[in-house]
């Protein structure tokens, strides 16, 4: 049986200045890092559907029943707000589905979630990510800092392993390095996958919600913290495979 992935985010645009001298002008680029795990998926077999950041407001399900349609959803890059504000409410003051209480409704009821760290995962820079206190918090296996999480590494340093997690079944213990991380802390009933840095920072760590599987992946499955060396490490395609079987309790 075929599986169905939700990726929410994970895309930016640019609008840079250029200076020179005494005139100015400005560029803009759209760019996705999803690049990596779709082709990850696509090696697994499994069906994925992306919704990129700026189309959440259209495209991410209002209903439950909508939702339920996938087996695990995966957030990564992308604040709240993006979730709480769509047009209708933030432009027009009208009453909207709280997409994130759906979001907990479904992994209450057996849906599978992650959410991959990033500038804009957890806290994020500056805290504008604002899932704290949130009804995603209460869903995931850690407890979020109150302010800007991010830890860089420029040096890099590589995840350590804890103990033999099915998700990493048929994954070395030696990782690549990373160059950065969102601080988390984890639950007391969830389970410590790995650590990373020198505060030993949870990097992967797995828990259940309800009838559901949760799981809180602290750094970047795309650069700029998840370098080449990771997205184009062989065992990539392996690990993302195994997590999202696990999520869906498959």
């Amino acid at each position: 049986m075929n599986m169905n992935v939700l990726l929410v985010g994970e895309s930016w645009t640019k609008h840079t200045i250029h200076v020179k001298g005494f005139d100015s002008f400005t560029t803009s680029e759209y760019e996705e890092g999803a690049h990596w795990f779709r082709s990850a998926m696509k090696e697994a077999g499994m069906d994925l559907t992306y919704i990129r950041a700026h189309e959440i407001d259209e495209k991410f399900p209002l209903d439950l029943g909508s939702l339920k349609e996938f087996d695990v959803v995966l957030f990564s890059d992308i604040g709240s707000n993006s979730f709480l504000l769509p047009a209708q409410t933030f432009n027009h003051s009208k009453r909207t589905p709280n997409r994130l209480q759906l979001v907990k409704d479904y992994v209450n009821d057996g849906g599978g979630f992650a959410m991959i760290g990033g500038y804009l995962s957890f806290q994020g820079i500056e805290a504008k990510a604002k899932f704290k206190g949130t009804v995603i918090e209460e869903i995931l296996p850690v407890q979020l800092e109150s302010g800007d999480d991010r830890v860089e590494i420029p040096e890099g340093a590589a995840p350590v392993v804890h103990n033999n997690h099915l998700v990493l079944k048929d994954v070395p213990e030696e990782w690549p390095g990373f160059l950065g991380y969102n601080r988390v802390t984890v639950k007391n009933e969830s389970d410590l996958v790995m650590t990373i840095g020198k505060d030993n920072n949870p990097f992967l760590v797995t828990g259940s919600y309800g009838k559901g599987r949760t799981a809180s992946f602290s750094s970047d499955f795309a650069p700029h913290w998840g370098p080449p060396e990771f997205v184009e490490w062989k065992h990539y395609n392996t690990f993302w495979k195994q997590l999202v079987e696990w999520l869906a309790n498959n």
